[in-house]
């Protein structure tokens, strides 16, 4: 059966950020191992918009997924940029965005190979979109040669924020922007936001969204444990519930107390 998803979240709080980094790819890799329905694309927490996205009848379903990435790109014109997704995961929101906005080339990246070969499987078919392996620390991108860079619910998950943080910059055009969001206490949140200044980016804008996101997981809680309860192998379905961010599970309750945020940021690199 593995790691316990409770032990491992513990260990994830005390290893060395290496060891963090290798622990969060081999839980990926795991889950894209395990559970690669085609229906299962998105693995983000979600977001209730006030504000009414339309979408196709086959978007749908993925509603709230969709609205935490629309809501994180929204301010700025994709179409006809160079862009790039950091932590693509199984690729439902760079499909979205590409096939929505008309970027000119979309290239979204994963540390996980079994991620980042289902996804290009499944989106195969959208000509300017393309999935490849790479690390957020060290990311295979020519310098200045992006004009946005995108990062949802994933750079939780990286050993060393301050080399991906330097990383974008790095790989941005002058004027480019790194769109950004993911959860954080108080403190990390405090750290990462002077990275983001002492790394050169101007911030633009930025938002606490854990209400939002909270509404948008007790929205979809029961569709999600009766899908991980049907779907997921027995040996998984904790872990995919603790992940999940279902109803009583250690980060859920953690938005509740206001122990854990949700944040996001727009930014310019100048």
């Amino acid at each position: 059966m593995g790691i316990p998803a409770r032990i491992f979240a513990t260990l994830l709080r005390i290893v060395p950020g290496r060891t963090r980094n290798w622990m969060w790819k081999w839980w990926y890799q795991r889950l894209a191992r395990a559970h690669k329905r085609a229906d299962f694309r998105f693995m983000n927490y979600g977001y209730i918009d006030d504000k009414k996205l339309e979408l196709l009848k086959e978007d749908e379903p993925n509603r709230l997924f969709i609205q935490l990435y629309n809501m994180n790109i929204r301010d700025i014109d994709l179409k006809g940029k160079e862009i790039a997704e950091i932590g693509c995961g199984r690729g439902g929101g760079a499909s979205w965005i590409a096939k929505t906005y008309n970027p000119k080339k979309l290239v979204a990246f994963d540390f996980s190979k079994d991620a980042v070969e289902l996804a290009s499987n499944w989106y195969s078919s959208q000509n300017n979109l393309f999935f490849k392996f790479g690390n957020a620390e060290d990311l295979p991108l020519e310098d200045d040669s992006k004009d946005v860079i995108y990062n949802v619910e994933s750079s939780h998950c990286y050993g060393n924020v301050e080399a991906f943080v330097k990383e974008v910059y790095r790989s941005l055009r002058s004027g480019g922007n790194f769109c950004w969001t993911d959860f954080r206490d108080k403190e990390t949140m405090e750290k990462l936001h002077d990275i983001f200044l002492d790394t050169g980016f101007e911030i633009v804008s930025k938002r606490n969204i854990t209400k939002e996101v909270l509404d948008a997981l007790d929205d979809i809680n029961d569709s999600k444990v009766k899908g991980i309860s049907e779907n997921v192998p027995v040996g998984m379905k904790k872990s995919f519930e603790t992940f999940a961010g279902v109803q009583g599970t250690p980060v859920y309750e953690a938005f509740k107390s206001g122990n854990l945020h949700y944040h996001r940021y727009l930014m310019v690199k100048l």
